[in-house]
């Protein structure tokens, strides 16, 4: 990921803490796949597995953060080293909200499970977009560990597909809620629950947007696919 400098110590602190942005991103996929598998299985295993998990991510973050401020304070970088670290820190803590994320949704299975309610609910559409959000974060990993500004723009693509899911899924459970009020409590966890889901793919696109802004040195933020397409021609 990172190019070669005239300090090899300095190659050797932005090498480890790529590996631990790296292994913190590992950590986040697993706690996200316990996530999906306790709601597609109504797992208690799983939720407490995901729920276990959120002190290593906060601390790993918490340890990353040191480290770059430390590289910066000593390694005064500028350019392209200065964006790299700074991609780093935001990456760093987008991975660690959506570890939040992941905790949100085993509470929220636990809620469910212990409602009764999850087997008559509309949760089936709710499973396919968490895999997806599962499945964005796995590709977003990748795109960082290349630095591949391709497969960036299509992660933005992507998440607007569960974004899509997100708002079907809403106007479903409202239908629900209308039809059979006595589904309320329950159907008000799955839609806190399909906000989290949704917010995971946020953050794999706010990582996948640092990665063009790394390579290209252009912050696409709020701009349309069109016109991000456009800029990196």
């Amino acid at each position: 990921m990172t190019e070669k400098h005239l300090s090899s110590q300095f190659d050797a602190e932005l090498n480890r803490v790529s590996a631990r942005v790296m292994e913190l991103g590992g950590l986040v996929e697993s706690q996200i796949r316990n996530a999906v598998y306790a709601l597609t299985s109504f797992s208690r295993e799983a939720v407490d597995q995901v729920i276990a998990t959120e002190n290593r991510v906060n601390a790993m973050e918490v340890e990353i953060d040191h480290e770059l401020s430390s590289i910066i304070a000593r390694r005064q970088p500028t350019a392209r080293d200065l964006r790299l670290l700074i991609a780093f820190s935001k990456a760093t803590a987008n991975l660690e909200r959506m570890g939040d994320e992941a905790c949100k949704m085993a509470r929220m299975v636990k809620a469910i499970i212990e409602s009764g309610a999850a087997r008559s609910l509309p949760s089936g559409e709710l499973r396919v977009a968490a895999e997806m959000a599962s499945d964005l974060l796995r590709k977003t990993l990748d795109a960082f560990a290349r630095l591949d500004t391709k497969a960036a723009v299509a992660i933005l693509k992507e998440d607007d597909l569960i974004d899509d899911e997100f708002d079907g899924f809403v106007r479903k459970l409202i239908t629900y809620m209308m039809e059979d009020p006595r589904t309320i409590s329950a159907s008000l966890d799955l839609l806190f629950l399909a906000k989290a889901i949704e917010r995971i793919g946020d953050h794999s696109k706010n990582v996948a947007e640092l990665i063009i802004y790394l390579v290209e040195g252009k912050d696409v933020r709020h701009q349309t696919m069109a016109e991000i397409e456009s800029a990196l021609q």
